[in-house]
């Protein structure tokens, strides 16, 4: 015969305190002098009191408890916040350095270079048949046609190429 408050009581049913309140209030159960309950006689009286559409097959789950500390997962995205962030500023400190050491050039600058290489290549090629167009029409052997416009492209190219050693 285990004497129970009324919360213990209810947590014992799996009902709410209101439920059991609502019950001691209706007379389905009774309490003692001191206002504790006998879970025995009280389930007895429960269950022949209550009618059978409102007992409850399986008691409900208490309800989770509420803590007053932090969840722990907000410390850890803290963290992981942080070191994301300090990772990032690690790699822009690594950019920084290597441009004031003149390891990295600026994207700009490469584009620039890239276009006036790329316009002297088409400007040299385009050149050839001026430069060339006499000598071309007074040889008859296809040989010598060849070889004048194969050195004259490899001079282009040579130049191309020797401009990206510098």
């Amino acid at each position: 015969m285990p004497l129970l408050s009324l919360r213990a009581y209810a947590r014992h049913r799996g009902v709410s305190l209101a439920a059991v309140q609502k019950a001691i209030r209706s007379g389905r159960i009774a309490t003692n002098a001191d206002g504790m309950i006998d879970s025995d006689s009280a389930d007895a009286e429960w269950d022949s009191k209550t009618r059978p559409g409102q007992r409850r097959t399986k008691p409900a789950a208490p309800p989770p408890r509420e803590s007053a500390e932090p969840p722990v997962a907000a410390g850890l995205d803290y963290f992981r916040a942080r070191a994301v962030r300090e990772n990032y500023l690690a790699r822009l400190a690594k950019i920084e350095f290597e441009e004031k050491t003149a390891k990295l050039i600026s994207r700009d600058e490469v584009q620039v270079a890239a276009f006036t290489k790329a316009r002297t290549v088409r400007d040299n090629m385009l050149n050839i048949p001026d430069r060339l167009a006499a000598t071309l029409a007074a040889e008859n052997d296809a040989d010598k046609v060849h070889q004048i416009l194969t050195g004259e492209i490899r001079r282009a190219l040579d130049e191309l190429a020797g401009a990206n050693g510098n």
